[in-house]
């Protein structure tokens, strides 16, 4: 029973008796068991959510880099807040993380053909600002920064598809000649280097925002491949036509791709570069493939 370990881990972090209620398993995530819960501590309630790393998983992550990730985009991007981190697993035996957890909010899924109805355009502006300000915000002296690499600006492009590329190589039980042909396309024509190293999601969609139901954005979540590099990347992730709601040219659903760019445009104050930003898509087709 893993609620009375959480109990236990509890209180010893917060040196008083606490008692755990409603404790409930959240189906689906690639990466991370995870858990929702009370946690009653001297008489105070606070609603939290714990993710534990799997003994397999989809996707090869480590709960640090999310919880740094969480820590790092607070006050620029809507997140719930982080609260303590569990490096070796002490009493749930493998690494974990807890943080604050977010009511009353909603989650669409990204094959959802209804989207975000009357509050997509809405959405769309809170959504493609936000990135912008991830975009815009120095990552020096972060959590995240202080856990993982610095790429110079030139090697962004090179390190993320040689990564991804690796994880086709690993994992791939048949020949892949379309993703290949795409990989020998990138190499042949790289982007220029990014205009700003800045904090990437990694998985910044609309299957990863809650809302309020009533056009506001609440918080975005999966964090789990977050790493310092190119910001494009994450916004030719978000512009993937996978993410349109079954809505040709509304990215992510939400709004057209014109009035996302613009947007993010004016929220990071960097340009886009058509021709950077076709890499970019066609990178995380590649990325798509692998994850998939």
């Amino acid at each position: 029973m893993i609620g009375p370990r959480i109990e236990a881990y509890l209180s010893r972090l917060w040196n008083t008796p606490v008692v755990i209620r409603d404790l409930a398993r959240i189906p689906g995530g690639a990466s991370r068991e995870t858990y929702r819960f009370d946690a009653f501590v001297d008489g105070e309630r606070r609603r939290l959510i714990l993710r534990r790393e799997p003994t397999t998983g989809l996707i090869d992550t480590e709960s640090e880099t999310e919880f740094r990730a969480y820590q790092s985009a607070a006050g620029i991007v809507p997140v719930p807040a982080a609260v303590a981190l569990e490096r070796e697993g002490a009493e749930l035996e493998r690494p974990f993380f807890v943080m604050e957890r977010i009511d009353d909010g909603q989650v669409v899924s990204p094959f959802d053909r209804a989207g975000f109805g009357d509050h997509a355009e809405a959405l769309g502006e809170q959504f493609f600002a936000s990135l912008g300000r991830l975009a815009a915000h120095d990552p020096a002296g972060t959590p995240l920064a202080a856990h993982v690499p610095t790429p110079a600006p030139e090697e962004c492009w090179r390190i993320a598809l040689d990564y991804w590329e690796s994880v086709i190589e690993a994992d791939s039980f048949l020949p892949q000649p379309i993703v290949r042909a795409a990989i020998r396309r990138l190499r042949a024509a790289p982007p220029p280097p990014a205009q700003r190293i800045a904090i990437v999601h990694g998985d910044y969609r609309s299957g990863n925002m809650m809302h309020d139901g009533a056009g506001r954005m609440l918080a975005m979540f999966d964090w789990e491949m977050a790493h310092l590099g190119d910001p494009l990347e994450d916004l030719g992730w978000a512009l993937n036509p996978v993410w349109d709601h079954f809505q040709p040219g509304r990215a992510c659903g939400m709004t057209s791709h014109e009035r996302a760019l613009a947007v993010w445009r004016e929220a990071s104050g960097l340009t886009v570069d058509r021709a950077a930003l076709d890499w970019w898509l066609l990178f995380n087709a590649v990325k798509g493939a692998a994850i998939w």
